[in-house]
């Protein structure tokens, strides 16, 4: 009971924050795991990669949320998400290869490092239109390529990558936030067969609840209470600035990375 107990707390702590500062819960998801994971007694030397692999999992349900959401809004650029998707689903599945070769310290301090350059990122100005060049395909292959890499590693949509390019490609900050939701789903599914594949049959990772470096007990109670705190988080978004919650989250974030990468 008290392992339930353990991830449905951390999906409401997710869920709210996610809500809160309108952002993916992968960057909250991650450290919050590994936490409650070290409490539990899982080994250290998977602790961080199950954390990982978890998060993405629980991406594959709750971008499709998000996605129906932004598509409803008219913001979805579906020929951009089409053009994006073959990349991000190669550079997941990298990724995750990647990430599951990787000993838990190195990994811990590339999430670290993560988490405080996207702080760091929250008090830049908003991105400027470049160039529509950023469209073609060659770009977004690469670019795809790259997110697809980097959100697999550390456990995340996506979001935090691929809004700032598209808003560097000339489109407005509504489109790229609808479609960067939309990217999460092609990201969040070929990580996890990754990490599944990796852990089961490269790594053999055993024990209660976990499919390779998927934790299911960990998903299921995150995805029931992270469901309904995330409107309560956004709920009180309302009456906060944006730049305030910007501010907040970066410092946030920056407490994560420092953690993370004092454990590393």
């Amino acid at each position: 009971m008290l392992e339930w107990l353990s991830f449905a707390l951390a999906g409401v702590i997710a869920g709210f924050t996610a809500g809160l500062f309108g952002i993916g819960g992968g960057l909250i998801i991650v450290p919050i795991l590994v936490t409650v994971f070290s409490w539990q007694g899982m080994s250290a030397e998977i602790a961080i990669h199950v954390a990982i692999g978890t998060s993405l999992m629980t991406i594959t349900v709750t971008s499709l949320s998000s996605m129906r959401a932004h598509h409803g809004y008219g913001t979805t650029q579906w020929p951009l998400v089409g053009r994006l998707t073959p990349g991000l689903m190669v550079g997941s599945l990298g990724g995750a290869v990647i990430a599951a070769n990787l000993s838990s310290s190195v990994l811990q301090t590339l999430f670290g490092v993560f988490a405080i350059l996207m702080a760091g990122r929250m008090w830049l100005p908003p991105p400027q239109a470049l160039s529509s060049k950023l469209l073609s395909k060659l770009f977004m292959n690469l670019f795809g390529t790259l997110t697809g890499v980097i959100s697999a590693m550390v456990g995340i949509g996506g979001g935090t990558l691929v809004v700032p390019y598209l808003a560097m490609a000339g489109q407005s900050m509504q489109k790229a936030v609808g479609t960067a939701a939309a990217c999460g789903f092609p990201i969040a599914v070929s990580g996890v067969i990754g990490f599944i594949w990796m852990g089961t049959q490269v790594h053999e990772i055993k024990g209660e609840w976990l499919t390779g470096f998927v934790h299911w007990q960990a998903f299921i109670g995150i995805i029931l209470t992270s469901v309904f705190m995330a409107p309560q988080g956004a709920k009180l978004a309302r009456h906060l600035s944006h730049r305030k919650l910007s501010q907040l989250f970066s410092l946030l974030l920056l407490a994560v990375g420092l953690m993370l990468l004092s454990r590393g």
